[in-house]
Protein backbone atom coordinates (compact mmCIF):
# COMPACT_ATOMS: atom_id res chain seq x y z
CA UNK A 1 0.00 0.00 0.00
CA UNK A 2 3.20 2.22 0.19
CA UNK A 3 1.85 4.03 -3.42
CA UNK A 4 -1.33 5.34 -1.79
CA UNK A 5 0.48 6.22 1.42
CA UNK A 6 2.95 7.77 -0.72
CA UNK A 7 0.16 10.20 -2.21
CA UNK A 8 -1.91 10.46 1.27
CA UNK A 9 0.93 11.40 3.56
CA UNK A 10 4.64 13.08 3.51
CA UNK A 11 5.93 15.51 0.94
CA UNK A 12 3.14 16.37 -1.40
CA UNK A 13 5.73 17.63 -4.31
CA UNK A 14 8.20 14.62 -3.65
CA UNK A 15 5.43 12.72 -4.34
CA UNK A 16 4.22 14.13 -7.28
CA UNK A 17 6.99 14.48 -8.91
CA UNK A 18 7.82 10.99 -8.57
CA UNK A 19 4.48 9.97 -9.62
CA UNK A 20 4.66 12.40 -12.77
CA UNK A 21 7.72 11.20 -14.36
CA UNK A 22 6.61 8.04 -15.62
CA UNK A 23 3.36 9.79 -16.74
CA UNK A 24 6.14 12.06 -19.07
CA UNK A 25 7.25 9.09 -20.35
CA UNK A 26 4.36 7.67 -21.08
CA UNK A 27 3.55 10.66 -22.58
CA UNK A 28 6.22 10.55 -24.74
CA UNK A 29 6.17 7.52 -25.69
CA UNK A 30 2.62 7.66 -26.78
CA UNK A 31 3.16 11.26 -28.52
CA UNK A 32 5.67 8.92 -30.50
CA UNK A 33 2.87 7.52 -32.21
CA UNK A 34 2.51 10.85 -33.84
CA UNK A 35 5.86 11.65 -34.30
CA UNK A 36 7.04 9.19 -35.96
CA UNK A 37 4.41 8.37 -38.68
CA UNK A 38 5.21 12.92 -39.20
CA UNK A 39 8.94 12.07 -39.29
CA UNK A 40 8.47 8.54 -41.75
CA UNK A 41 6.05 9.69 -44.18
CA UNK A 42 7.76 13.59 -44.47
CA UNK A 43 11.12 11.46 -45.05
CA UNK A 44 9.65 8.52 -46.69
CA UNK A 45 6.58 9.37 -49.30
CA UNK A 46 6.58 13.50 -49.53
CA UNK A 47 5.99 17.08 -48.27
CA UNK A 48 2.50 16.83 -49.44
CA UNK A 49 1.81 13.58 -47.52
CA UNK A 50 3.47 15.38 -44.45
CA UNK A 51 0.98 18.34 -45.13
CA UNK A 52 -1.87 15.25 -45.05
CA UNK A 53 -0.72 13.75 -41.88
CA UNK A 54 -0.82 17.33 -40.31
CA UNK A 55 -3.65 18.26 -41.68
CA UNK A 56 -6.21 16.06 -39.75
CA UNK A 57 -4.24 16.98 -36.73
CA UNK A 58 -7.02 19.07 -35.36
CA UNK A 59 -9.88 17.07 -36.32
CA UNK A 60 -8.38 13.90 -34.35
CA UNK A 61 -8.61 16.05 -31.39
CA UNK A 62 -12.14 16.71 -32.13
CA UNK A 63 -13.22 13.18 -32.60
CA UNK A 64 -10.51 11.31 -30.76
CA UNK A 65 -9.76 13.69 -28.26
CA UNK A 66 -13.52 13.98 -27.30
CA UNK A 67 -13.40 10.57 -26.77
CA UNK A 68 -10.30 9.97 -24.45
CA UNK A 69 -11.80 13.66 -22.44
CA UNK A 70 -14.64 10.63 -21.45
CA UNK A 71 -12.05 8.53 -20.07
CA UNK A 72 -10.91 11.07 -17.80
CA UNK A 73 -14.12 11.95 -16.16
CA UNK A 74 -15.18 8.42 -15.77
CA UNK A 75 -12.07 7.89 -13.23
CA UNK A 76 -12.56 10.35 -11.38
CA UNK A 77 -14.92 8.29 -8.66
CA UNK A 78 -12.14 6.00 -8.73
CA UNK A 79 -9.61 7.88 -6.96
CA UNK A 80 -11.83 9.35 -4.78
CA UNK A 81 -13.16 5.90 -3.76
CA UNK A 82 -9.69 4.74 -3.62
CA UNK A 83 -8.87 8.04 -0.89
CA UNK A 84 -11.37 6.85 0.96
CA UNK A 85 -10.52 3.37 1.16
CA UNK A 86 -13.19 1.82 -0.44
CA UNK A 87 -12.34 -1.28 -2.22
CA UNK A 88 -16.26 -2.25 -3.21
CA UNK A 89 -16.70 0.96 -5.12
CA UNK A 90 -13.39 1.14 -6.33
CA UNK A 91 -14.20 -2.19 -8.80
CA UNK A 92 -17.45 -1.31 -9.30
CA UNK A 93 -16.18 2.44 -10.66
CA UNK A 94 -13.62 0.86 -12.37
CA UNK A 95 -15.29 -1.91 -13.69
CA UNK A 96 -18.40 0.09 -15.02
CA UNK A 97 -15.77 2.91 -16.67
CA UNK A 98 -14.25 -0.36 -19.10
CA UNK A 99 -17.22 -1.06 -20.37
CA UNK A 100 -18.77 2.43 -20.96
CA UNK A 101 -15.57 3.51 -22.75
CA UNK A 102 -15.74 0.61 -24.73
CA UNK A 103 -19.13 1.02 -25.82
CA UNK A 104 -18.68 4.31 -26.23
CA UNK A 105 -15.74 4.01 -28.78
CA UNK A 106 -18.00 1.77 -31.11
CA UNK A 107 -20.32 4.52 -31.25
CA UNK A 108 -17.99 7.20 -32.11
CA UNK A 109 -16.23 4.92 -34.76
CA UNK A 110 -19.42 5.03 -36.71
CA UNK A 111 -19.85 8.66 -36.14
CA UNK A 112 -15.91 9.52 -36.80
CA UNK A 113 -16.22 7.78 -40.37
CA UNK A 114 -19.34 9.59 -41.70
CA UNK A 115 -17.83 12.80 -40.19
CA UNK A 116 -14.18 12.94 -41.24
CA UNK A 117 -14.50 13.82 -45.20
CA UNK A 118 -17.71 16.69 -44.40
CA UNK A 119 -14.64 18.04 -41.58
CA UNK A 120 -11.72 17.84 -44.11
CA UNK A 121 -13.47 19.88 -46.88
CA UNK A 122 -14.84 22.48 -44.23
CA UNK A 123 -11.52 23.25 -42.72
CA UNK A 124 -10.67 24.19 -46.79
CA UNK A 125 -8.37 20.89 -47.32
CA UNK A 126 -6.47 22.16 -49.86
CA UNK A 127 -7.57 19.44 -53.40
CA UNK A 128 -3.94 18.53 -53.61
CA UNK A 129 -3.65 16.83 -49.74
CA UNK A 130 -7.45 15.83 -49.40
CA UNK A 131 -7.63 12.29 -50.66
CA UNK A 132 -4.61 11.75 -48.41
CA UNK A 133 -5.61 12.81 -45.23
CA UNK A 134 -9.42 11.07 -45.56
CA UNK A 135 -7.49 7.47 -46.17
CA UNK A 136 -5.23 8.12 -42.76
CA UNK A 137 -7.71 9.30 -40.82
CA UNK A 138 -10.45 6.75 -41.34
CA UNK A 139 -8.09 4.01 -40.90
CA UNK A 140 -7.07 5.64 -37.38
CA UNK A 141 -11.15 5.81 -36.39
CA UNK A 142 -10.95 2.05 -36.16
CA UNK A 143 -8.76 2.40 -33.07
CA UNK A 144 -10.75 4.62 -30.93
CA UNK A 145 -12.21 1.79 -29.12
CA UNK A 146 -8.67 0.53 -28.26
CA UNK A 147 -7.57 4.27 -27.53
CA UNK A 148 -10.39 4.44 -25.55
CA UNK A 149 -9.73 1.52 -23.48
CA UNK A 150 -6.25 2.06 -22.92
CA UNK A 151 -6.39 5.22 -21.97
CA UNK A 152 -9.05 4.24 -19.54
CA UNK A 153 -6.98 1.33 -18.26
CA UNK A 154 -3.86 3.53 -17.70
CA UNK A 155 -6.25 6.16 -15.61
CA UNK A 156 -7.06 3.41 -13.65
CA UNK A 157 -4.11 2.61 -12.83
CA UNK A 158 -2.95 6.11 -11.85
CA UNK A 159 -6.10 6.73 -9.71
CA UNK A 160 -4.93 4.16 -7.71
CA UNK A 161 -1.18 5.30 -7.23
CA UNK A 162 0.62 3.32 -9.62
CA UNK A 163 1.72 5.46 -12.92
CA UNK A 164 5.16 2.64 -14.08
CA UNK A 165 3.33 0.20 -15.10
CA UNK A 166 1.18 2.08 -17.96
CA UNK A 167 5.08 3.02 -19.04
CA UNK A 168 6.34 -0.42 -19.81
CA UNK A 169 3.43 -1.38 -21.91
CA UNK A 170 3.29 1.77 -23.59
CA UNK A 171 7.06 1.24 -24.39
CA UNK A 172 6.13 -2.26 -26.26
CA UNK A 173 3.33 -0.27 -28.48
CA UNK A 174 5.59 2.54 -29.08
CA UNK A 175 8.21 -0.38 -30.86
CA UNK A 176 6.00 -2.16 -32.18
CA UNK A 177 4.57 1.47 -33.94
CA UNK A 178 8.21 2.37 -35.27
CA UNK A 179 8.55 -1.37 -36.65
CA UNK A 180 5.42 -1.54 -38.38
CA UNK A 181 5.79 2.21 -40.40
CA UNK A 182 9.25 1.40 -41.26
CA UNK A 183 7.97 -1.94 -42.73
CA UNK A 184 4.60 -0.65 -44.06
CA UNK A 185 5.90 2.86 -45.33
CA UNK A 186 9.97 2.49 -46.15
CA UNK A 187 9.83 -1.42 -46.96
CA UNK A 188 6.11 -1.99 -48.68
CA UNK A 189 5.82 1.57 -49.76
CA UNK A 190 1.97 1.81 -48.44
CA UNK A 191 2.31 5.85 -47.84
CA UNK A 192 -0.22 7.22 -45.56
CA UNK A 193 -1.90 4.25 -45.57
CA UNK A 194 0.91 2.20 -43.92
CA UNK A 195 1.20 4.67 -41.68
CA UNK A 196 -2.20 4.27 -40.10
CA UNK A 197 -2.17 0.69 -39.87
CA UNK A 198 0.83 0.95 -38.20
CA UNK A 199 -0.47 2.79 -35.73
CA UNK A 200 -3.69 1.40 -35.36
CA UNK A 201 -2.10 -2.23 -34.31
CA UNK A 202 0.12 -0.11 -32.14
CA UNK A 203 -3.37 0.72 -30.35
CA UNK A 204 -4.47 -2.17 -30.01
CA UNK A 205 -1.35 -4.32 -28.65
CA UNK A 206 -1.62 -1.21 -25.84
CA UNK A 207 -4.83 -1.80 -24.84
CA UNK A 208 -4.57 -5.40 -25.03
CA UNK A 209 -1.71 -5.04 -22.29
CA UNK A 210 -2.92 -2.13 -19.83
CA UNK A 211 -6.23 -4.68 -20.13
CA UNK A 212 -4.49 -7.59 -18.62
CA UNK A 213 -2.53 -6.16 -15.63
CA UNK A 214 -5.67 -4.46 -14.98
CA UNK A 215 -8.24 -7.12 -14.90
CA UNK A 216 -5.46 -9.97 -13.93
CA UNK A 217 -2.47 -8.84 -12.17
CA UNK A 218 -3.09 -5.12 -10.70
CA UNK A 219 -2.97 -6.08 -7.01
CA UNK A 220 -4.86 -2.49 -5.84
CA UNK A 221 -8.31 -3.73 -6.54
CA UNK A 222 -9.87 -7.27 -7.95
CA UNK A 223 -12.36 -7.24 -10.59
CA UNK A 224 -15.04 -9.60 -10.88
CA UNK A 225 -17.61 -10.25 -13.83
CA UNK A 226 -20.41 -8.50 -12.33
CA UNK A 227 -17.77 -5.27 -12.02
CA UNK A 228 -18.59 -5.32 -16.11
CA UNK A 229 -21.84 -5.49 -15.66
CA UNK A 230 -23.50 -2.18 -16.98
CA UNK A 231 -24.82 0.06 -13.65
CA UNK A 232 -27.06 2.85 -15.37
CA UNK A 233 -26.99 4.75 -12.21
CA UNK A 234 -23.09 4.36 -11.90
CA UNK A 235 -22.42 4.21 -15.77
CA UNK A 236 -24.81 7.92 -15.60
CA UNK A 237 -22.32 9.45 -12.66
CA UNK A 238 -19.25 8.49 -14.82
CA UNK A 239 -20.59 10.29 -17.98
CA UNK A 240 -22.11 13.22 -16.00
CA UNK A 241 -18.13 13.41 -15.05
CA UNK A 242 -16.94 13.05 -18.43
CA UNK A 243 -19.17 14.81 -20.94
CA UNK A 244 -17.71 18.66 -19.59
CA UNK A 245 -13.97 16.94 -19.87
CA UNK A 246 -14.79 15.95 -23.85
CA UNK A 247 -16.56 19.38 -24.44
CA UNK A 248 -13.14 21.07 -23.18
CA UNK A 249 -11.70 18.50 -26.12
CA UNK A 250 -14.53 18.97 -28.67
CA UNK A 251 -14.77 22.91 -28.01
CA UNK A 252 -10.97 23.76 -28.18
CA UNK A 253 -10.22 21.40 -31.50
CA UNK A 254 -13.47 23.75 -33.35
CA UNK A 255 -11.27 26.70 -32.66
CA UNK A 256 -8.06 24.81 -33.88
CA UNK A 257 -10.27 23.41 -36.89
CA UNK A 258 -10.92 27.29 -37.59
CA UNK A 259 -7.26 28.02 -36.98
CA UNK A 260 -6.55 24.87 -39.62
CA UNK A 261 -8.67 26.76 -42.05
CA UNK A 262 -6.46 30.49 -41.59
CA UNK A 263 -3.35 27.87 -41.85
CA UNK A 264 -4.52 26.06 -45.08
CA UNK A 265 -5.07 29.19 -46.88
CA UNK A 266 -0.57 29.40 -47.12
CA UNK A 267 -0.33 26.57 -48.99
CA UNK A 268 1.13 23.00 -47.94
CA UNK A 269 4.50 24.12 -47.09
CA UNK A 270 3.21 26.50 -44.40
CA UNK A 271 0.86 23.55 -43.19
CA UNK A 272 4.07 21.01 -42.92
CA UNK A 273 5.95 23.76 -41.29
CA UNK A 274 3.53 24.40 -38.99
CA UNK A 275 2.40 20.56 -38.26
CA UNK A 276 6.34 20.02 -37.44
CA UNK A 277 6.87 23.28 -35.10
CA UNK A 278 3.40 21.63 -33.91
CA UNK A 279 4.95 18.70 -33.07
CA UNK A 280 8.27 19.72 -31.28
CA UNK A 281 5.83 22.23 -29.36
CA UNK A 282 3.81 18.93 -27.94
CA UNK A 283 7.20 17.45 -26.70
CA UNK A 284 8.23 20.44 -24.41
CA UNK A 285 4.41 20.39 -23.35
CA UNK A 286 5.20 16.86 -21.72
CA UNK A 287 6.31 17.93 -18.36
CA UNK A 288 4.08 19.94 -18.17
CA UNK A 289 0.83 17.56 -18.73
CA UNK A 290 2.48 15.20 -17.03
CA UNK A 291 2.82 17.31 -13.64
CA UNK A 292 -0.91 18.05 -14.19
CA UNK A 293 -2.17 14.57 -14.41
CA UNK A 294 0.07 13.68 -11.14
CA UNK A 295 -1.95 16.85 -9.67
CA UNK A 296 -5.54 15.08 -10.47
CA UNK A 297 -4.67 12.06 -8.94
CA UNK A 298 -2.82 13.52 -5.63
CA UNK A 299 -5.93 15.72 -5.55
CA UNK A 300 -9.28 13.02 -6.21
CA UNK A 301 -7.28 10.76 -3.59
CA UNK A 302 -6.94 13.42 -0.76
CA UNK A 303 -10.07 15.05 -1.95
CA UNK A 304 -11.35 11.53 -1.23
CA UNK A 305 -9.82 11.22 1.79
CA UNK A 306 -10.79 14.72 3.02
CA UNK A 307 -7.69 16.06 3.63
CA UNK A 308 -8.24 19.45 1.65
CA UNK A 309 -5.76 21.02 3.77
CA UNK A 310 -2.84 19.53 2.14
CA UNK A 311 -4.51 19.95 -1.09
CA UNK A 312 -4.78 23.64 -0.14
CA UNK A 313 -0.91 24.18 0.58
CA UNK A 314 0.28 22.00 -2.09
CA UNK A 315 -1.60 23.13 -4.98
CA UNK A 316 0.19 26.54 -4.29
CA UNK A 317 3.27 24.47 -4.47
CA UNK A 318 2.55 22.98 -7.63
CA UNK A 319 1.69 25.87 -9.24
CA UNK A 320 5.09 27.52 -8.67
CA UNK A 321 6.60 24.22 -9.97
CA UNK A 322 5.21 24.22 -12.72
CA UNK A 323 5.88 27.44 -13.77
CA UNK A 324 9.61 27.07 -13.26
CA UNK A 325 8.56 24.25 -15.62
CA UNK A 326 7.81 26.31 -18.23
CA UNK A 327 10.45 28.69 -18.51
CA UNK A 328 13.03 25.97 -18.76
CA UNK A 329 10.73 24.14 -21.70
CA UNK A 330 10.67 27.67 -22.90
CA UNK A 331 14.72 27.95 -23.21
CA UNK A 332 14.55 23.76 -24.73
CA UNK A 333 12.00 24.57 -27.11
CA UNK A 334 13.75 27.37 -29.00
CA UNK A 335 16.96 25.66 -29.17
CA UNK A 336 15.78 22.54 -30.43
CA UNK A 337 13.31 23.59 -32.89
CA UNK A 338 15.47 23.52 -35.63
CA UNK A 339 17.04 20.46 -35.36
CA UNK A 340 14.27 19.23 -34.57
CA UNK A 341 11.66 19.99 -37.40
CA UNK A 342 14.87 19.27 -39.59
CA UNK A 343 13.97 15.74 -38.73
CA UNK A 344 11.29 15.91 -40.51
CA UNK A 345 12.54 16.55 -43.88
CA UNK A 346 14.96 14.98 -46.16
CA UNK A 347 16.30 18.15 -47.72
CA UNK A 348 15.82 21.63 -46.11
CA UNK A 349 12.72 23.75 -47.41
CA UNK A 350 12.83 27.35 -46.01
CA UNK A 351 9.50 27.68 -46.47
CA UNK A 352 8.89 25.29 -44.41
CA UNK A 353 11.40 26.45 -42.31
CA UNK A 354 10.59 29.82 -42.32
CA UNK A 355 6.62 29.55 -40.86
CA UNK A 356 7.93 26.67 -38.13
CA UNK A 357 10.65 29.43 -36.56
CA UNK A 358 7.47 31.66 -36.72
CA UNK A 359 5.19 29.38 -34.65
CA UNK A 360 8.12 28.25 -32.05
CA UNK A 361 9.05 31.82 -31.29
CA UNK A 362 5.38 33.12 -30.23
CA UNK A 363 4.92 30.05 -28.29
CA UNK A 364 8.14 30.45 -26.23
CA UNK A 365 7.60 34.17 -25.23
CA UNK A 366 4.29 32.53 -24.01
CA UNK A 367 4.50 29.32 -22.50
CA UNK A 368 3.89 30.50 -18.94
CA UNK A 369 0.26 30.70 -19.86
CA UNK A 370 -0.58 26.69 -20.58
CA UNK A 371 1.30 26.14 -16.77
CA UNK A 372 -1.34 27.93 -15.67
CA UNK A 373 -3.74 26.14 -17.21
CA UNK A 374 -2.91 22.93 -16.34
CA UNK A 375 -2.44 23.38 -12.81
CA UNK A 376 -5.75 24.72 -12.71
CA UNK A 377 -7.54 22.59 -14.85
CA UNK A 378 -6.56 18.88 -13.63
CA UNK A 379 -7.11 20.54 -10.18
CA UNK A 380 -10.61 21.59 -11.03
CA UNK A 381 -10.85 18.18 -12.53
CA UNK A 382 -9.76 16.06 -9.75
CA UNK A 383 -12.43 17.53 -7.00
CA UNK A 384 -14.81 16.55 -10.04
CA UNK A 385 -15.37 20.13 -10.49
CA UNK A 386 -15.48 18.73 -14.30
CA UNK A 387 -17.62 21.80 -15.62
CA UNK A 388 -14.63 24.33 -15.19
CA UNK A 389 -12.89 22.19 -18.55
CA UNK A 390 -15.84 22.78 -20.45
CA UNK A 391 -15.92 26.95 -19.50
CA UNK A 392 -11.79 26.72 -20.41
CA UNK A 393 -12.63 24.97 -24.06
CA UNK A 394 -14.87 28.37 -24.52
CA UNK A 395 -12.63 30.68 -23.38
CA UNK A 396 -9.75 28.77 -25.93
CA UNK A 397 -12.46 28.67 -28.60
CA UNK A 398 -12.90 32.39 -28.49
CA UNK A 399 -9.32 33.06 -28.92
CA UNK A 400 -8.79 30.81 -31.57
CA UNK A 401 -11.75 32.19 -33.70
CA UNK A 402 -10.63 35.67 -32.96
CA UNK A 403 -7.15 34.90 -34.25
CA UNK A 404 -8.65 33.13 -37.27
CA UNK A 405 -11.10 34.95 -38.41
CA UNK A 406 -10.27 38.72 -37.46
CA UNK A 407 -6.53 38.65 -36.92
CA UNK A 408 -5.24 36.46 -39.87
CA UNK A 409 -6.70 38.48 -42.75
CA UNK A 410 -5.29 41.51 -41.45
CA UNK A 411 -1.31 40.50 -40.10
CA UNK A 412 -1.42 37.15 -41.80
CA UNK A 413 0.95 33.92 -40.35
CA UNK A 414 1.98 36.07 -37.72
CA UNK A 415 -1.20 36.04 -36.20
CA UNK A 416 -1.90 32.30 -36.59
CA UNK A 417 1.68 32.08 -34.31
CA UNK A 418 -0.28 33.78 -31.46
CA UNK A 419 -3.20 32.09 -31.56
CA UNK A 420 -2.98 28.87 -28.68
CA UNK A 421 -0.90 31.46 -26.31
CA UNK A 422 -4.39 33.67 -26.43
CA UNK A 423 -6.33 30.73 -26.24
CA UNK A 424 -4.64 29.62 -23.07
CA UNK A 425 -4.91 32.73 -21.39
CA UNK A 426 -8.07 32.95 -22.00
CA UNK A 427 -9.05 29.33 -20.86
CA UNK A 428 -6.68 30.53 -17.85
CA UNK A 429 -9.16 33.46 -16.40
CA UNK A 430 -12.23 31.94 -15.89
CA UNK A 431 -10.56 28.88 -14.11
CA UNK A 432 -8.58 31.02 -11.68
CA UNK A 433 -11.87 33.00 -10.75
CA UNK A 434 -13.51 29.22 -10.34
CA UNK A 435 -10.45 28.33 -8.83
CA UNK A 436 -10.35 30.99 -6.60
CA UNK A 437 -14.35 30.23 -5.38
CA UNK A 438 -13.32 26.91 -4.56
CA UNK A 439 -10.06 27.46 -2.57
CA UNK A 440 -12.35 29.53 -0.14
CA UNK A 441 -14.89 26.71 0.41
CA UNK A 442 -12.41 24.35 1.27
CA UNK A 443 -10.56 26.34 3.84
CA UNK A 444 -13.45 26.39 5.60
CA UNK A 445 -13.96 22.57 4.94
CA UNK A 446 -10.46 22.38 6.24
CA UNK A 447 -11.31 24.04 9.47
CA UNK A 448 -14.33 21.86 9.56
CA UNK A 449 -14.45 18.66 7.38
CA UNK A 450 -17.84 17.22 8.69
CA UNK A 451 -19.15 20.33 6.70
CA UNK A 452 -20.69 18.52 3.22
CA UNK A 453 -19.27 19.75 0.18
CA UNK A 454 -22.68 19.67 -2.24
CA UNK A 455 -21.62 21.83 -4.96
CA UNK A 456 -20.09 19.77 -7.86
Amino acid sequence: MKKRTDMLQGSPIKSIILFALPIMLSSLLQYNYTLVDNIIVGRYVSTDALAAVGNVGAINSFIIGAALGLTSGFTIPVAHAFGAQDKNKVAKYAGSSVTVAFLIGLVIVVTAHLLSTPLLKLIGTPSEIIDLSAKYVNILYFGVPFQMLSNNFTAISRALGESKKPLYFFTVSVFVNFCLDLLFVKQFGWGVEGAAVATLISHFTAATLTGIYIIKFNGYVQLKKSDFKLNPKIAFEQIRLGIPVSLQFTITSVGSMCLQSAVNSFGPNVIAGFTAAGRVENLTNLPMSGLGVATQTFVGQNYGAKNYERIIKSVRKIFLLDLLVSVIMSITLYFISTPMVSLFMTEKNPEIMDAAHHYILAICQCYSLVAVLFVLRNTLQGLGFTYANMIAGAGELFGRLLIAFVLTPVIGFDAVCYAAPAAWLLADIPLALIYLSKHRKFKKLAQNPDLAETDN
